[in-house]
């Protein structure tokens, strides 16, 4: 009866990892934002957790950070082709502090921007 507990304690902590353990990359020099998450774990075999979002500055309307107890988020709110718009999630839990501010900075800036420019 043990070692079922156990597994099943395993099993629930290495799928709270798989879940929460995802590698993110922001970049926006340029004219776009490249935005990329891919998993940490087993990626080296099965990339099916990457999620890439890239899109022109001006089309960034809004974004926000979310931050649960172990688990933080960044949603930003971009303008489609047909003039709505739509929201892009990414998990940003493991992103350092600094690099946080960086990015909030940054898109802070370019929504300032565009609000400007409109």
């Amino acid at each position: 009866m043990s070692s079922i507990t156990f597994a099943i304690v395993f099993g629930g902590i290495f799928f709270l990892i798989h879940f929460i353990c995802k590698f993110f990359e922001y970049d926006s020099d340029g004219i776009k934002v490249i935005m990329t998450n891919k998993g940490l774990l087993i990626s080296k075999y099965f990339n099916y957790r990457q999620k890439v979002v890239e899109f022109e500055k001006e089309s960034l309307l809004a974004y926000s950070f979310k931050n649960y107890i172990v688990y933080r988020t960044l949603s930003i709110y971009i303008k489609d082709s047909r003039g709505g718009k739509r929201r892009e999630t990414f998990n940003i839990t493991l992103v350092t502090k600094r690099k946080r501010r960086y990015i909030r900075q940054s898109l802070k800036k370019i929504v300032k921007a565009n609000k400007k420019a409109s």
